[in-house]
């Protein structure tokens, strides 16, 4: 069985004037955090400084992130996950399934300069309020990949079995995240994605009794 078409970029509406102009307010916002926090640190870092640095107002800032810590965090890539996992064969099996979901993921979230990805999980890892925070953001992306489970399965996307399924799959996406910051990003992030996955499929002998 084939995949069903999935809409791509070049099918997508191209946003109006307005939009754009939000997009670019947003990433300038971005751009001058990650300048900023690599300079002098990220407790250092306020949202003055940052909206100095963007040439916007604190109170834009704040319009466009309630906090600090969604501008480091925060991505518009769930829609676009829950669109490419919608587009996998039926027919695929869970081990490749999974494995779709955990690149696929990975793959949106690396899709930046690679200085900043290294940033923001060096951030997860290091700072406990970034790190509150992405679990916030992470239950979010876990209903969104329920509701893709759910799809494929018939299941309920809120039945206790498919949100432990969905959740167990993201908190492993970010223990994945932070061990990779953790060991000074020497593995390749993908490898260690399919290490995490391994585990799925087969524990290993020391969870074994």
């Amino acid at each position: 069985m084939t995949a069903a078409h999935s809409p791509t970029p070049a099918d997508r509406p191209r946003p109006g004037l307005r939009e754009r102009k939000k997009i670019k307010t947003r990433e300038a916002i971005r751009t001058a955090t990650y300048a900023l926090i690599e300079e002098q640190g990220y407790e250092a870092t306020t949202i003055e400084q940052i909206a100095d640095r963007a040439e916007v107002s604190p109170s834009t800032v704040f319009r466009y992130f309630p906090a600090k810590e969604d501008i480091v965090l925060t991505d518009e890539h769930d829609p676009l996950l829950l669109e490419q996992l919608r587009a996998r064969p039926a027919d695929e099996p869970w081990p490749q399934f999974m494995r779709q979901i955990m690149h696929k993921a990975i793959g949106l979230g690396t899709g930046e300069a690679r200085e900043v990805t290294r940033l923001r999980c060096r951030l997860l890892a290091e700072v406990p309020a970034v790190r509150s925070r992405m679990t916030e953001s992470m239950s979010e992306t876990g209903h969104v990949l329920a509701e893709a489970i759910g799809e494929r399965t018939g299941r309920d996307p809120q039945s206790l079995e498919v949100r432990v399924f969905a959740m167990s799959l993201i908190g492993g996406l970010m223990e994945v995240s932070q061990y990779w910051a953790r060991t000074g990003f020497r593995d390749d992030l993908a490898d260690l994605v399919d290490r995490a996955l391994a585990i799925y499929e087969r524990p290993p002998d020391i969870l074994v009794p």
